[in-house]
């Protein structure tokens, strides 16, 4: 026997329908009774990750199937190197997992019209929707269809070295100005070869975009519009407060950080910022307890306020769901929709679930999960901050969600080749706004 359909339709975060949840979510939550067609059932979940949440998410399901018996859930998990491609075939081939995790961005790729994945509100009686805000739930509304939902919600924030700055003589900075001043002190006082922050290539460049879009009020990608956003003269800015961050010694240069074992190498592997000669980063907040892993005891690690231009009316913070669940257009088909559906309330809003998950997926958008996990003591005091952080900017509105293609893959490969050649000092930054601008409206065009 099923619930009845439509329990929970209308059900969003901060209605009036809260006070109602809870009883709604016992329900979800307590063994299941299943139709008989819902017994003997081979779910399939797809997932990337490390060996930590591998191992949580194995002991999760395996809950799952005992509070289900007689459904078998098959796990498909994997790192990310090559997920993106195994998926991309499989959905090609109608052959994708019945649950899978996937990025916000590519919902872009997989269901432009919002028909590649299953519309989730069709089983809104298995999904608690309440648990979750109402801007979460819209991250996943495509085209008027509810094709994911966010595990947790990232963005990036800055990381300072706080016992760095001590030994530096200055305070840990509050805004762009501190920022760059920054960088001549940290070279005269502790050395040529320490900086105030370090940084992949992507990383430097969304800090320069935050800045222009605090001066201009624009992203470089419109968020409605398959269209370049950006004026030449908006990026002229990015590519120069890019070249300043270098130029004035406050970022790791690029050919340094290639000559040191590559590019691309995380900030936490890197010697230098273990000892902390390299003393921040402008990173996702749910990679702080990574890069807080390899510090030695010397060094502390503490959350910066994010550096805004006065009288900006868009922080430039850029956010967005850090994993979502989607569930396989084909899983109603096939008859697996609704134990699919009641996988993905599972994961997201089980009160034990969420115990055996912890935040291997990030801190939980779900605010049972995320209570519960914080009343325990289970989520580290400077992530809790970095989420109140993130939450705050997205509750006064000044967190504005970007564009999905903006992470598409080819047009991150381009942006980043025009970045790369200003950083070798092979394009000038007027030629390279200019490729941003035309090149890139271009490239637009052809994958929007």
């Amino acid at each position: 026997m099923s619930l009845p359909r439509r329990q929970l339709l209308g059900l969003a975060a901060g209605s009036a329908a809260v006070a109602a949840s809870a009883g709604v979510t016992a329900a979800l939550t307590a063994p299941a009774l299943l139709r008989a067609e819902d017994r003997n059932v081979v779910l399939r979940f797809a997932w990337w990750g490390g060996a930590g949440r591998h191992e949580a998410t194995l002991k999760a399901l395996a809950l799952f199937e005992r509070r289900h018996p007689g459904v078998k859930v098959k796990a498909e998990y994997m790192g990310f190197n090559g997920y993106l491609e195994r998926l991309t075939t499989q959905i090609a081939g109608g052959s994708e997992p019945d649950v899978m995790q996937i990025n916000w961005a590519w919902l872009a790729m997989f269901s432009k019209r919002g028909n590649g994945f299953a519309d989730l509100r069709r089983s809104a009686d298995l999904i608690d929707l309440s648990q979750l805000q109402a801007d979460d739930i819209a991250y996943g509304d495509v085209a008027g269809k509810l094709n994911a939902l966010p595990v947790s919600f990232s963005a990036r924030v800055m990381l300072w070295n706080a016992a760095a700055f001590e030994r530096a003589g200055l305070a840990l900075p509050t805004s762009w100005d501190e920022l760059f001043a920054a960088g001549p002190v940290f070279k005269r006082v502790l050395g040529d070869d320490a900086y105030p922050l370090d940084g992949e290539l992507y990383d430097m460049m969304l800090l320069s975009q935050a800045w222009v879009q605090q001066r201009h009020g624009t992203p470089y990608v419109d968020p409605a519009k398959p269209r370049v956003a950006m004026s030449e003269a908006a990026a002229l800015d990015w590519v120069r407060v890019y070249q300043r961050l270098i130029g004035d010694h406050v970022a790791t240069p690029l050919p340094l950080r290639a000559s040191l074992g590559g590019a691309e190498k995380p900030t936490e592997q890197q010697p230098d910022w273990v000892v902390g000669r390299w003393a921040g980063n402008y990173t996702w907040d749910s990679v702080i307890a990574l890069r807080s892993s390899t510090l030695d005891k010397q060094q502390r690690l503490a959350l910066g306020a994010f550096p805004t231009l006065p009288g900006a009316l868009d922080s430039g913070m850029f956010g967005r769901p850090t994993v979502m669940y989607a569930v396989s257009r084909h899983a109603e088909k096939n008859g697996r929709a609704e134990m699919a559906a009641r996988l993905v309330n599972f994961l997201l809003t089980d009160r034990e679930a969420a115990t055996v998950l912890g935040r291997t997926r990030g801190l939980p958008s779900a605010r049972g999960p995320y209570e519960q996990l914080k009343a325990a003591g289970a989520l580290p005091p400077l992530e809790v901050a970095a989420h109140e952080q993130i939450r705050a900017q997205r509750e006064s509105g000044r967190l504005k969600r970007p564009a999905p293609l903006f992470e598409h893959a080819r047009l991150h490969k381009f942006m980043r080749e025009v970045f790369e050649t200003v950083a070798y000092g092979k394009t000038g930054d007027a030629e390279a706004a200019r490729r941003l601008v035309v090149e890139g409206q271009a490239l637009l065009q052809r994958i929007k």
